[in-house]
This record gives C-alpha cells, structure tokens and sequence, in this order.
C-alpha cells in the first residue's frame, strides 16, 4: 500500500498552488500563475483572490486524479504571510477555506501554517541537515519580503522565527518588478529581466542600495535606475540591478552574522530562485549560504506540505 501523505494549499499574491508531499519527498506539485494584464505592475487584493478561487478547485482535481484521497493524513494551509500576529492577507483565505472543507471531509488534521515558513520548509528540501541545527539565519527575498530572519528549526513546527532585518521601503522583488516593467518587461518580471542581464557586456553601472542596522533601503537604487531608462543600453542597467541586490543583501548578511554569530544561511523565496542572483552572492559573500532548489524558491505549496508532514507525524 503507498504512504500516507500531507496535502498543502497556497494562495499567494500571484500564485494558485496544490503539492502532496511525505517527509521526504514530493508525490505531487502544480501551480498556476494569477493573470496581471500587460504594463501593470500588480493586482488588488479583491482580483486575487477572486481569481484564486477560480484556479484553484481544477488544480486539486487533477490532484485527486493523481492521488488518491484515501491516503491523505493531513492537509495543512498557508492562512497568512508570516507567524506575526497581525500578520494577514485576503487571498490566502481562498486557501483556507478550501483547506477547511477538505480537511473535514476527509477527517484529517487541518494544520494552518504561514507562507514565509513554507518558504523556509521548502528550502530545507535538500537540505535537511539544517533541520538539526538549534539555529540558522534565513533570507526570504521577494516581492513582499526582504528578511533576514533567525530561525529556530525543528521537525515538531511551526518555527520559532525573529525578524533581524528587513526593507525600509521597497522589497527585492518590487525594485526588480518596477524597473523590468519600466523597461518594457510582463510582470512579473524576474525571469525576463535576469535574462536581459545575462546579455549585459559592461558591468560597470552600480546602484546604491543602503543598509543600516541590518535593514535595506532600494527606494534610491530604483529612483537612480529609473533615471538612467534609455540611457544606458537595457542590459546592462538589469545587470545593475543584479548587482545591487548582491552587494546589498551581502552587506545585511555581514550585519547579521556579526550579530549572532557564524551561523548558515538559508536563502529562500521567488528572488533567489535567481541563477544570476544566486552566482553573484557566492562571489561576495563569506558565509556559508544554502539555497533551496530552484523550482520550489518561487511560491509554491511544497513548503506548506512538507510542514504539515513535520507535524503529521507520517
């Protein structure tokens, strides 16, 4: 007879998301991007939620055509962005709701869980011996988020997770987004602006992102990005952007290690699925950093079902 296995559901900014997973690997995994129309550069709330709750019933369908429901031991849901108490969404209620009924149809726990631990839980698919340390820092780099977290993993989740740094304004992901659509790019627009980097011949525009007591400012980096639109040739000004990302998250990196000590770091969310990104920080960082597996950086439900794996006790 197969294994028992977790049901995980996330409903992001941009992403309709449905994974199974066991503790140790992953038994199913679709996703389905949220339509933004052409030169915008995001959705209200109301339109994504309303198009979660469109995709999201014919993602588990094709779930259950692969899965049989009968083996499902727990369905576990991201129901807010982070473990903060304040800490909420609309669109993740297309989830939770969802997760809710199917929880209590199939008489199974239902484990709500927050998106910034299943980024972390699906960064730590690979790499599991983290799971044993007492502690680890984390970098949750996205459209919403630019964290440097200390961590507290262990296989009984939720984690205990502190907040050391953060923006003070603009998130990595919106200074990728507002200049790549500046430039003519879809939203969202990492993957098409990191492939107009790779293009990049001169590598010499440098871009002033700041950092003070361990948090990020990039609201003077895109203003300067900004001004140099038709200027400069597109791929180099998408290199430049790479480049700030590096050398700034590689400084509020050095500000927390400094802090806490030579801890590893975990580098999860949708930014550092970056090839470029993840190149450049190995160039300029010293400490030692993890990365998660491309595929599952960017917003995904793996992280949600392996958590509630961890807590299911399969």
């Amino acid at each position: 007879m197969q294994g028992r296995v977790s049901l995980g559901i996330d409903t992001s900014c941009y992403t309709t998301s449905v994974a199974c997973t066991d503790k140790r690997s992953i038994v199913f995994e679709k996703r389905t991007m949220l339509s933004v129309p052409f030169g915008n550069r995001g959705l209200r709330q109301s339109e994504g939620l309303f198009q979660h709750v469109k995709q999201l019933s014919p993602l588990l369908c094709e779930l259950f055509e692969t899965v049989d429901a009968s083996r499902v031991a727990a369905v576990a849901v991201s129901a807010s962005p982070t473990s903060r108490k304040d800490s909420y969404m609309p669109v993740f209620l297309a989830g939770l709701k969802q997760a809710e009924t199917l929880a209590a149809a199939l008489h199974v726990p239902l484990y709500r869980v927050d998106h910034q631990s299943g980024h972390i839980r699906a960064a730590l698919y690979g790499n599991e011996t983290l799971l044993e340390r007492e502690r680890l820092l984390a970098a949750h780099i996205s459209g919403g988020t630019t964290d440097v977290l200390l961590v507290e993993p262990h296989r009984d989740a939720p984690y205990r997770i502190e907040q050391v740094g953060t923006s003070t304004d603009l998130h990595a992901g919106q200074f990728v987004d507002r200049v790549g659509v500046a430039l003519g790019l879809p939203f969202p627009a990492g993957k098409h602006l990191e492939a107009l980097a790779k293009r990049a011949q001169n590598k010499d525009i440098k871009l002033a992102g700041t950092v003070r007591n361990g948090s990020c400012s990039f609201s003077g980096a895109e203003s300067a990005a900004q001004r140099l639109l038709h200027t400069v040739p597109d791929e180099e000004l998408a290199y430049g952007v790479y480049d700030c990302l590096a050398r700034t998250l590689s400084k509020m990196f050095a500000a927390a290690t400094e802090q806490y000590g030579d801890l590893p770091i975990l580098i999860c969310g949708g930014v550092a699925s970056s090839e470029l990104l993840r190149t450049l920080l190995k160039k300029r960082c010293r400490e030692t950093l993890y990365f998660g597996e491309p595929a599952y950086s960017s917003d995904n439900a793996v992280g949600a079902a392996l958590l509630g794996a961890d807590r299911g006790q399969l």
